[in-house]
């Protein structure tokens, strides 16, 4: 029981990292290497905001409102003039941003490790068929499930939805409708980068905040992403629920073959399908 936990709750932090960065890219074709960056900058907000407040539940409310926001200073700035040169210029903007977070992060955090410590709520395991599962976990598996609930009837049943995704299929002709599409790429940057530092809040309790976090897990999180689609929110959904069991089962059963099976998946899905397992022709996010 413990396995299946620990591999749900894996899953849902991974979709919180993954949809963000499969959003980004449905809807504005840029593939964000800080994302992991910003992932690790959510935990630093958090643990600044805990040490502050002593509450993280405010961290958690506050930490990706304030990453979000510099998200979207970051394409009003930066990402803006170049998305309609060659991706290549888009790659290499999003790679200096990492180098700026993580210098930022050094000199205003140092280099040690930090910890926020998990909830009093749910500090201690509850028994559940027999086993002592942490509640923490249980946590991380409702709230992912919630936000997942939350981004489905964002995008599929909300007029902001429609907006988004009429400006992601064709900004000319949303733009001739009255649509501000520089207004919805920013949003849609901001929302992004607000998911990635949820993503790093939620991890926080679990996993020592230090430089380089974001790099360990931004691999699985783009492992989730090719799987299930590029753009592909439904997709990061199925796909992180592959890969998190996939690995619970693995640390579980044969920890030493666990980075093997997660690129095998990887090798698999690139050779048979490249667009993606869960991906469907002309649908993104």
């Amino acid at each position: 029981m413990s396995t299946i936990v620990i591999g749900l709750s894996l899953s849902f932090l991974l979709f919180l990292l993954a949809a963000g960065l499969t959003l980004i890219f449905g809807m504005l074709g840029v593939i964000n290497f800080a994302h992991g960056a910003l992932y690790m900058l959510g935990a630093y907000v958090c643990f600044q905001i805990v040490n502050w407040t002593g509450s993280f539940w405010i961290g958690l409310l506050l930490a990706p409102i304030v990453v979000a926001a510099l998200g979207a200073a970051m394409e009003m700035s930066a990402l803006k003039p170049v998305y309609e040169r060659d991706h290549i210029y888009q790659l290499l903007l999003t790679f200096g941003f990492i180098l700026v977070i993580e210098e930022a992060v050094k000199i205003v955090w140092g280099l040690d490790y930090k910890q926020v410590p998990t909830p009093d709520l749910f500090s201690q395991p509850v028994a559940l068929f027999g086993s002592q599962i942490p509640s923490y976990r249980l946590f991380i598996i409702g709230f992912g499930a919630t936000v997942s609930l939350a981004l489905f009837l964002l995008l599929e049943r909300s007029r902001l939805g429609m907006v988004i995704r009429a400006a992601s299929s064709d900004a000319d002709m949303a733009q001739t409708l009255g649509i501000d599409v520089a207004k919805v790429r920013t949003a849609v940057f901001a929302l992004g980068a607000g998911l990635a530092a949820l993503g790093g809040v939620v991890a926080a309790p679990l996993v020592p905040i230090e430089l380089g976090m974001g790099f360990s897990v931004i691999i699985d999180c783009f492992v989730v992403v090719i799987i299930g689609g590029l753009g592909n929110i439904r997709g990061a959904i199925l796909a992180a629920l592959l890969l998190g069991m996939a690995r619970a089962a693995g640390f579980t059963y044969a920890p030493e073959w666990v980075e093997l099976i997660t690129f095998v998946l990887l090798i698999a899905t690139l050779l048979t399908r490249p667009a993606g397992f869960f991906s469907r022709k002309g649908r993104a996010a």
